[in-house]
């Protein structure tokens, strides 16, 4: 063969390939899709990854839009993390059935189903280490099941272990499902004068993109060993059985979870607890709401987040007036934890140490320690808020070295205020609205942000605005660690 008529053919196949690409965008061609057929897959059965991806090719009537479902359904698939690569082609269909095509799905498996990670996470501006690993199984009966344990020790005695199961939509079931056993020990010593100690069970009933509802069933024990609790958490020690569901609307359209620069994300969750008969058990609703706004600013990277949550708990019940909330339950402040990133409820404020503002009480003192220690009657118990809202404004924006900026290393100033209040026992007689808006507490600072791939981390210069005598805040230079989970 010639070079020209090769050159010749080239042209021809160019040209038809043109012919076809300007068809595709600007026709609709009429096609639907006969057939799935599945390859490579030995272990993970068809009926998973025929449930999983099956709905996006059910009502495709045209190629443009199998064409869609097809990136759709391949996201799926990558996303149940149990196959090394996968992809999907179209073949025609029966010559007999005219526009028709088969989806043929070929993936590769992973050749380890076994896979861990263990690390050692220091916390230097809140003086605090943390020993983490876990271990997960994957696709071990060959239905994308994920099996998973984990163990958490924190130098600030706080240890939980939990194992639990995750299974993606199979056959009739309409959501994936899951279930969590944990065990969790806290100590709250420092800041409310108790242990905590929760065996808990959570099932997952539903679970969608924007919907979540989940049942869990937790036995908890609170114990004070110093025996110098106030009367409120002296009152709540002992067991107790919380029976829950918890529903949770989420809508985030940020374009990144971790440095939104635009688009706006929205949270509202509902805990209704007290769904067992004994009338001991804890029996309260907890409202949350969050919403964040990103407005970019069109220089340097430069983006307005601004957020507000808004946190509500009260009993119900027989005497609801009456009866205290839930002290573990209540929303506390404070911490590290940047509120930008993540939709968590009211419980971040820089500045603020965990547990540090709200109603507090004194802790009983004992004859041992008035001989002792003349400054222990001045230690109080943090019972934290019936009622929170927070709020706070952050301005980002590149550093002008171009090192820092290909890796993602930004800058930012910020403002945060926030508050608490106690609306059980007949609290709410005494709440006025002027009056919590005067006892905000508020915050500004500055500060370098390093993003990864997991979380963000953020050095920040922190200056206490305004507190109260029993607050505990500090002016200063403070470490963060947040995820946007």
């Amino acid at each position: 063969m010639s070079a020209a008529s090769s050159s010749s053919d080239n042209e021809n196949l160019r040209s038809m390939l043109n012919k076809l690409a300007n068809k595709v965008s600007t026709e609709t061609i009429t096609l639907s899709v006969h057939d799935v057929i599945i390859k490579g897959n030995s272990k993970t059965k068809d009926t998973v990854i025929e449930a999983i991806i099956g709905d996006d090719f059910r009502n495709a009537t045209s190629f443009q839009e199998i064409y869609h479902a097809a990136a759709v359904a391949k996201s799926k698939l990558v996303k149940l993390g149990i196959f090394d690569e996968v992809n999907l082609t179209l073949d025609a269909g029966p010559t007999e059935l005219p526009r028709t095509a088969n989806v043929v799905v070929e993936v590769v498996e992973a050749e380890n189903i076994v896979s861990g990670q263990f690390g050692c996470f220091t916390r230097p501006g809140a003086r605090s280490w943390s020993l983490e690993g876990g271990l997960k199984l994957k696709n071990l009966f060959g239905y994308a099941d994920i099996w998973d344990g984990s163990l958490s020790y924190n130098w600030d005695m706080t240890t939980q272990v939990s194992a639990g199961v995750a299974l993606p939509r199979i056959k009739r079931w309409v959501t994936p499902l899951f279930a969590r056993a944990s065990l969790l020990s806290q100590d709250w010593q420092n800041f409310s004068s108790y242990k905590e100690q929760a065996l808990g069970l959570g099932f997952g009933l539903l679970s969608t993109k924007n919907h979540e509802l989940m049942y869990n069933l937790t036995w908890r024990t609170l114990t004070d060993p110093s025996q110098m609790s106030g009367a409120s958490v002296r009152k709540q020690l002992g067991h107790n059985l919380l029976s829950s569901l918890k529903y949770t609307f989420k809508v985030d359209k940020r374009d990144s979870p971790l440095r939104p620069t635009q688009g706006y994300a929205f949270s509202f969750s509902t805990v209704l607890a007290g769904l067992n008969p004994d009338d001991r058990s804890a029996r309260f609703v907890r409202q949350e709401l969050d919403l964040r706004y990103a407005l970019p600013l069109g220089y340097s990277r430069g983006s307005l987040n601004l957020g507000i949550s808004a946190g509500l708990i009260f009993p119900w019940g027989k005497g609801f007036l009456d009866r205290p909330s839930s002290v573990p339950d209540r929303f506390f402040m404070g911490g590290n934890s940047s509120p930008v990133c993540s939709l968590a409820g009211p419980n971040s404020l820089f500045g603020f140490k965990s547990r540090g503002l709200g109603p507090t009480e004194p802790r009983r003192q004992t004859r041992n320690q008035s001989d002792t220690d003349s400054s222990a009657s001045s230690e109080r118990d943090a019972l934290g808020g019936d009622l929170a809202v927070s709020a706070f404004a952050d301005l980002s924006f590149d550093l002008p070295f171009k090192v820092l900026n290909e890796n993602g290393i930004h800058g930012h100033v910020f403002a945060a205020t926030g508050n608490l209040a106690k609306l059980t026992e007949n609290e709410w007689r005494n709440f006025s609205a002027k009056g919590f808006m005067e006892s905000f507490r508020s915050t500004v600072g500055c500060g370098i942000i390093l993003p990864t791939k997991l979380f963000r981390v953020e050095v920040n210069y922190c200056h206490i605005v305004r507190q109260f005598e029993h607050d505990h805040g500090k002016t200063g230079v403070q470490f963060s660690f947040s995820s946007p989970l």
